[in-house]
């Protein structure tokens, strides 16, 4: 009786939620907060292109958050379009969420195939990863000016050649 008396009085725990253990797991840089704060908003949501790191970084003063995204292995058939509606809405909320961001970079990476053997860390390294997608976004630029600016490639990187094998064709 006792024990069951004390057992109600006892606080709850803490359990995170999915998204703050994503978040926490793949933050990096020297404002880890603000990339976890990132995080747990962009993690709540199952993405079609995955989302595999968030990073922020404060310079001076200056803050700049970097979003990767995966270019393999989408969680549903996309196409190009959908991709880039993907991209702006992962930009509006990192600004959302970190409002003294002044830059959020994009990008989408592909891995690379490396003969065993070959050193991947270190200054000697080579790359497991390139770029296929990228896009810089400085703040107050609207979604729809970003989303023309994908649209019509105005400073935004695509690798065609993944692009034509990674969207399904619009129909």
């Amino acid at each position: 009786m006792l024990v069951a008396a004390l057992s109600g009085s006892i606080a709850a725990g803490y359990a995170p939620t999915v998204a703050q253990l994503d978040a926490a797991a793949r933050a990096v840089g020297n404002r880890h907060d603000l990339a976890e704060q990132i995080g747990t908003l962009i993690f709540a949501t199952r993405w079609p292109a995955e989302v595999s790191q968030i990073s922020a970084n404060e310079l001076a003063g200056h803050v700049i958050v970097g979003i990767r995204v995966l270019g393999v292995k989408f969680h549903q058939q996309m196409r190009r379009s959908e991709f880039a509606d993907e991209a702006v809405a992962l930009v509006a909320k990192a600004f959302a969420a970190v409002p003294s961001a002044e830059e959020v970079d994009l990008w989408a990476s592909v891995p690379i195939s490396v003969a065993k053997g070959v050193i991947v860390t270190g200054d000697l390294a080579k790359p497991t990863s390139r770029t296929v997608f990228s896009v810089s976004v400085r703040r107050g630029e609207s979604s729809a000016s970003l989303r023309a600016r994908i649209a019509s490639n105005g400073g935004v990187f695509w690798d065609e050649a993944w692009a034509r094998s990674a969207f399904r064709p619009n129909v």
